[in-house]
């Protein structure tokens, strides 16, 4: 599996990510630099965390027009697998490729902290191999992470199985402290109609490698290598 992580003035979270594949997964994992246009045949196009272009206006609105944003679209359009993590999240809101907006925290401050998730199906291939019964401790670091969609839209994205993960207590459950900044149905991830493109504020890369003293996040990042599985 070939494996490309697009790089944008302001993201720091790029080496991260491609440590994590490259290194720890064993894949063949390219970076693409935000002015070049292709995807250089890449099955797994992620866009990682950061602060995009300093975050100026909102949160990816600026990064969201850089021209490899153009191949991006068309190559999820056709089908293919993209991964937006944190301010990648807010990129892929910006481009219309997942559905919502991530507004800024409840609490109007940066968080940054660990939490724990939870997954709420296994019909894509981030949550495909999760134990649904299982939570999973992943660092958080946003401003603007609260999801928010239209009743009507989080109805039809329920019915899709569009939700991948929720924001939950240790023991699972879903509750107000434990949803961090305010996110509707304390939604945490969520993927497009097709379920080929998804998106999630907390940063499994930074929970992947022993020396990190936890590798739940290497469980998410590896599911994510079955793209053999066929999904509805």
């Amino acid at each position: 599996m070939k494996i490309g992580i697009i790089v944008f003035p302001g993201s720091n979270c790029d080496e991260d990510i491609f440590y994590v594949f490259k290194h720890v997964l064993q894949q063949e994992t390219v970076k693409l630099w935000h002015k070049n246009t292709s995807t250089e045949n890449c099955d797994l196009i992620v866009v990682p965390g950061g602060f995009s272009y300093g975050d100026y206006l909102r949160a990816g609105a600026i990064a969201r027009f850089s021209p490899i944003m153009d191949s991006v679209i068309h190559h999820a359009n056709r089908g293919g697998y993209v991964l937006g993590i944190c301010n990648g999240f807010q990129i892929l809101t910006e481009a219309r490729l997942l559905p919502g907006v991530l507004l800024p925290n409840i609490n109007q401050k940066f968080i940054c902290k660990n939490i724990y998730l939870k997954a709420a199906t296994n019909s894509n291939i981030m949550t495909a191999d999760l134990d649904l019964n299982r939570t999973y401790k992943i660092p958080i670091a946003h401003a603007e992470g609260r999801f928010y969609a239209a009743d009507d839209k989080l109805k039809s994205m329920q019915d899709n199985e569009q939700i991948m993960f929720h924001y939950v207590n240790q023991q699972g459950e879903i509750d107000e402290e434990s949803n961090c900044n305010g996110s509707v149905n304390s939604i945490a991830g969520v993927t497009n109609q097709g379920k080929n493109v998804m998106g999630l504020m907390p940063h499994p890369e930074r929970a992947a490698d022993e020396a990190l003293h936890n590798t739940d996040g290497k469980a998410l990042l590896a599911s994510i290598l079955t793209l053999e599985k066929s999904f509805p």
